[in-house]
């Protein structure tokens, strides 16, 4: 009798070309907003009131872009990194279409590279991946990689095939939501009065605030995206017995904690890359620091667009990513490059 359970894909499943339609649509609602200012101190105004929303142009406030991200990602982890050992990093990342509470969202995944590793027990493979809503219009799309264990360590490599990726999107293929207007923006309902001219390049921000994650609210997270990765719940899965923080929850904490400094930065809206630099693990205290890449103006009312590192670390000197050797430095967790839309 044929086995009823699915213990995920191993390296030597994936090939390049493979198209995997992930199972499970998700209609999202209210609720995931509610639980996202939960687990994380999000407070960007348009994300947080229909009034706000509304004065720039919205017919009310859309779901955070990260919820969105969050749920595209999760439901293409049963496929892509169930048996991961780790995510690695992303690229080409697009916000084209807001979600609003009551859409569907749906993944597909495209796997474009694949790469053994030099050990013979994991390999690396790239996929694209686009989340839809009800109407099949795309709401996200982006690029990951991530290292995956081998099932028969014995098994020949695949043809290696490195995807080439942009390092950087350019600002005018960044989609602008319809009717995004921040020519009556008000800065002291935002809670800051910075605005795109204020920035410049080089720039660097402190975010002062601090979180200290547990195992408990990272948990919570991961099964609010339906993130089923082995390595974020069971303690058998890694060597240590520890539970691996999922990046995304870093990415979402860091996001959050930029407020301070950034609190204009409303809009998520393109990712150029990112990578998890070192694991977080429960008991971690993650602090963030921003620096201003780019600045480019946008054919929206008043809309200016930022292009940002985000850096999220657990300890550390402000402003130190990489050492001599151009490896990141122990106290770096994560290393993610992005537009965002401010106003001019």
């Amino acid at each position: 009798m044929a086995p009823k359970t699915n213990p995920g894909r191993f390296f030597e499943d994936y090939a390049v070309g493979q198209t995997i339609h992930h199972a499970v649509p998700r209609t999202v609602k209210m609720g995931e907003r509610a639980v996202y200012h939960m687990l994380y101190p999000a407070r960007h105004a348009l994300y947080s009131s229909d009034q706000f929303a509304q004065g720039c142009g919205l017919p009310f406030s859309p779901l955070d872009d990260m919820i969105a991200f969050h749920i595209v990602f999760g439901k293409t982890v049963p496929d892509v990194s169930l048996n991961a050992v780790a995510n690695l990093g992303y690229a080409e990342g697009r916000w084209i279409t807001p979600v609003w509470p009551g859409d569907t969202l749906r993944s597909v995944s495209d796997v474009i590279g694949i790469k053994e590793n030099s050990n013979g027990k994991t390999g690396v493979v790239w996929v694209r991946t686009t989340g839809l809503n009800q109407h099949d219009e795309t709401v996200l799309e982006y690029v990951r990689w991530v290292m995956v264990r081998k099932r028969d360590a014995a098994a020949p490599a695949p043809e290696t095939l490195i995807p080439d990726l942009a390092q950087v999107i350019p600002a005018d293929r960044l989609v602008i939501p319809k009717r995004l207007d921040f020519s009556g923006y008000d800065f002291t309902l935002a809670g800051e009065p910075h605005r795109w001219a204020d920035y410049e390049i080089g720039e660097q921000i402190d975010h002062v605030d601090g979180v200290t994650v547990e195992d408990a609210e990272h948990m919570m997270a991961t099964r609010l995206w339906q993130n089923t990765a082995k390595v974020h719940f069971d303690t058998t899965a890694r060597p240590d017995g520890s539970r691996l923080i999922y990046g995304g929850h870093v990415i979402s904490m860091a996001r959050a904690l930029s407020f301070n400094g950034l609190a204009n930065a409303q809009m998520v809206v393109g990712l150029n890359g990112g990578a998890h630099a070192n694991p977080c693990l429960a008991g971690d205290t993650i602090r963030a620091w921003s620096e201003v890449l780019d600045k480019a103006e946008t054919d929206a009312p008043g809309v200016g667009a930022l292009r940002l590192r985000l850096v999220a670390t657990k300890g550390g000197e402000a402003f130190t990513l990489k050492g001599e050797d151009g490896k990141y430095l122990s106290h770096v967790l994560l290393d993610l490059d992005y537009w965002a839309l401010v106003p001019l």
